[in-house]
């Protein structure tokens, strides 16, 4: 039924997204220094554009913390966005390079490798 509705999702292949969203993932988990950076920047950027636009001070007080934890909440989404860029450009060139049938392996293998990274980086930081 979805895909009368929508036409184009008809070419999409479920095995690329998969990869893309495994390579993804692995990016986000690997490079989780950057990826909290990336959240925080647009968090401030966000801030920023609200300060230009606000209309009184009053309202600035009145839903700041409503306002702030949406903007949290729409930091954290987007900050996904670079790595299913860059995941889709890897599993392009996994696909390209060693086959279409070992994109999705590849994929899970990044992500179980930088999972893995990830805890022992945490385990690495925690105060003893």
């Amino acid at each position: 039924m979805l895909i009368t509705l929508v036409p184009f999702l008809s070419s999409v292949d479920t095995a690329d997204i998969a990869g893309i969203a495994l390579w993804s993932l692995a990016l986000y988990l690997g490079f989780s220094p950057l990826s909290n950076r990336v959240v925080d920047q647009i968090y401030q950027w966000l801030n920023i554009a609200e300060e230009v636009t606000r209309s009184t001070q009053a309202e600035n007080k009145r839903s700041h913390q409503q306002r702030d934890d949406q903007y949290a909440l729409v930091a954290s989404l987007l900050s996904i966005l670079p790595f299913l860029v860059v995941g889709g450009l890897l599993n392009y060139g996994v696909e390209i390079g060693l086959g279409r049938s070992w994109a999705v392996s590849v994929g899970v293998l990044a992500c179980v490798s930088c999972g893995v990274y990830e805890l022992g980086r945490r385990d690495g930081q925690a105060p003893d």
